[in-house]
């Protein structure tokens, strides 16, 4: 029997193409599943204009520093200006060799223009350039994101302002509980919409500032201008502390946060646009655009587009508990553990913007059914607490009232009719104060109008609460 050859190693000896800018200290080439397993280039090539502005204003500070000459500056500049039309316009080739979107580009910038190239990374660290690239990244995605989520609640502000006046039951336990304008309703969405625009800033705030210049983690000894970086990219100081500017991912963690919490209004707006568009409930009708069919069922008119919203929004929350997992063990400085917070939150950008973007293209176009919303705030008795008020009005005790109400309700079930349909021999049986005019805090439209204060679903605090809304968004 012959035996068995030995397989190919999977470790072979390092060719010149294979030779590492850190390599000088190795003496074989990487393991050829480990370059893929260590490699984020397929990801993290997202980040190459962040990456080529990050550079742009190291070598601008270099050379201001003397540490680069005016030539070597302009040689670097050209040739990352370059690299950048090469990349959008899809002719730059990306290498898992050079594992990340960093190394790519300065290997192509090297061999392009020389030892100029190799001076770029002059008082640097890939620590501190991944640092600066995901801030700078996130802070631009934030202002899209902001952008978005301003022109969804413009959607909202539009449609309340068209359905101040039509009438829909509010619900409590998702029984009927009183009569409110639908506009009304539409604005507690965009109240909801406003704390998450207010985090969102408050984290680009938070973000705002530079590790361009940590080094590894803990700083460089050649003479950099730290503050001169962080002007040139837009941040408001350079990080405090060379150690945590390498190894913090807070910014992303607290992005990530706001997200959830945002997808979680997002997904109880589309909670309510699933149940209202239902026959059951026959509220409103989306645009068949936003809407798909059954394979079976060819009466079928499914709510998709809100009903993957709210499938999103578990994806994001794993997002966060994925970054709160990645840190939670990390001794300082950097490690390789970070690498693994890009992909959750990449993903999270993009699902919060597409959804985003989703709600603002279907607010706008939703038809309300008003009949339909008016019946059905008929039913249930809404205006019971409407006929307690009157009653503490007319000097009943609220208690006493609320008995009262309690058994005028008890009495129109058994009788099949709402309150506003009983005599008024039928009411004064339940308490001798009630008099005529009890019919006119009975009716829907004396329900709403009465609740006529600051927050109320009044229509002229709604019309109020309308010019408000339009007003704060003008600032933005």
């Amino acid at each position: 029997m012959k035996s068995r050859k030995n397989p190919a190693p999977r470790t072979k000896k390092p060719s010149p193409a294979d030779i590492k800018p850190w390599g000088g200290r190795f003496s074989e080439a990487t393991d050829a599943f480990v370059e893929r397993f260590t490699a984020s280039v397929a990801f993290d090539q997202r980040l190459y204009k962040q990456d080529i502005r990050g550079s742009l204003a190291h070598a601008e500070m270099l050379c201001a520093q003397k540490v680069l000459t005016r030539e070597e500056f302009k040689l670097i500049s050209n040739g990352l200006q370059q690299i950048a039309q090469e990349i959008e316009q899809g002719k730059f080739r990306w290498s898992i060799t050079h594992e990340d979107v960093h190394m790519n580009i300065e290997a192509v910038l090297t061999e392009r223009i020389g030892i100029a190239g190799k001076k770029l990374h002059t008082g640097r660290s890939r620590n501190d350039q991944v640092a600066t690239d995901v801030r700078l990244y996130l802070r631009d995605e934030i202002s899209t994101i902001c952008a978005e989520l301003s022109r969804l609640q413009r959607g909202l502000v539009q449609v309340a302002e068209r359905e101040v006046d039509t009438l829909m039951p509010g619900f409590t336990h998702l029984q009927v509980a009183q009569p409110i304008s639908f506009g009304h309703h539409l604005l507690a969405w965009y109240e909801m919409l406003g704390r998450d625009y207010s985090r969102l800033q408050d984290c680009r705030k938070r973000l705002n500032q530079s590790p361009l210049g940590a080094a590894a983690l803990a700083g460089t000894t050649y003479p950099i201008d730290r503050n001169l970086t962080a002007k040139l990219l837009g941040f408001d100081a350079p990080c405090a502390n060379s150690l945590d500017a390498v190894s913090d991912r807070d910014f992303a963690i607290e992005f990530t946060a706001t997200s959830a919490l945002l997808m979680t209004h997002l997904s109880r707006m589309a909670e309510e646009l699933v149940i209202w568009t239902s026959s059951q409930f026959d509220f409103i009708n989306l645009p068949d655009r936003f809407c798909t069919g059954s394979s079976i069922m060819p009466q079928k008119k499914n709510p998709d587009v809100p009903e993957l919203v709210r499938g999103k929004t578990g994806r994001v929350n794993g997002h966060l508990v994925a970054l709160l997992t990645l840190m939670k063990s990390q001794p300082l400085a950097y490690n390789k553990d970070n690498q693994e917070d890009k992909e959750p939150l990449f993903d999270t950008i993009d699902t919060v913007k597409d959804c985003l973007c989703a709600f603002a293209d279907m607010i706008p176009a939703l038809e309300t059914k008003k009949d339909n919303m008016y019946r059905a705030a008929k039913q249930g008795f809404s205006t019971a607490t409407d006929l307690a008020d009157y009653l503490v009005r007319k000097g009943v005790p609220f208690r006493d009232a609320h008995e009262v109400v309690g058994n005028a309700v008890a009495f129109g079930i058994k009788a099949g009719r709402d309150l506003s349909e009983l005599t008024l021999d039928e009411m004064k049986s339940f308490s001798p104060r009630i008099e005529k005019d009890v019919f006119k805090c009975l009716t829907l439209e004396g329900s709403v109008a009465a609740r006529n204060h600051v927050g109320g679903t009044a229509p002229k605090q709604v019309r109020a609460a309308i010019a408000r809304a339009k007003k704060d968004l003008v600032k933005r």
